[in-house]
């Protein structure tokens, strides 16, 4: 590395947030994991099918920013263990619409739970800086429209 070259990767926000937010993820999902046996991609579209009611793959895509193929994944591990069902959307039939079942709504029920415990011990961590935090994950990653 030459002294003209000032870029330090570990001072770089973006690269900080990704790596935090990988970390993050996969310490909750060891919580989840352990009690339901889903993934990460799993746990992100029953989220938003707990969220969203029935939606297609597309929309959890660009919602969740996960690709399709993985979603397409998820979405059909969730129908064989029976949290998911896919039916035919009545309006164009060329697209299928996922919905939660009974069996999925209970489980995200009990993954609610665990997820706030998870996000009050996170804001516990970060202490009073974590509301602060919050506003600026809000400012920088506004939620996506619904739709």
């Amino acid at each position: 590395m030459t002294d003209s070259v000032r870029f330090n990767l570990d001072d770089f926000l973006p690269y900080r947030l990704t790596v935090a937010a990988g970390r993050l993820s996969r310490e909750f999902s060891q919580r989840y994991r352990e009690k339901f046996g889903i993934s990460i991609p799993e746990w992100r579209v029953v989220a938003h099918l707990s969220q969203a009611g029935a939606v297609s793959v597309r929309e959890i895509h660009a919602r969740v920013d996960m690709d399709k193929s993985k979603v397409s994944r998820a979405a059909a591990r969730l129908e064989a263990a029976g949290y998911v069902e896919k039916r035919v959307n009545p309006a164009d039939r060329r697209l299928v619409e996922l919905r939660l079942t009974a069996r999925g709504h209970a489980m995200m029920a009990e993954l609610a739970v665990v997820a706030d415990d998870f996000q009050r011990e996170l804001l516990a961590r970060l202490g009073e800086g974590g509301a602060d935090f919050a506003q600026a994950l809000a400012r920088i990653a506004p939620e996506p429209a619904r739709g």
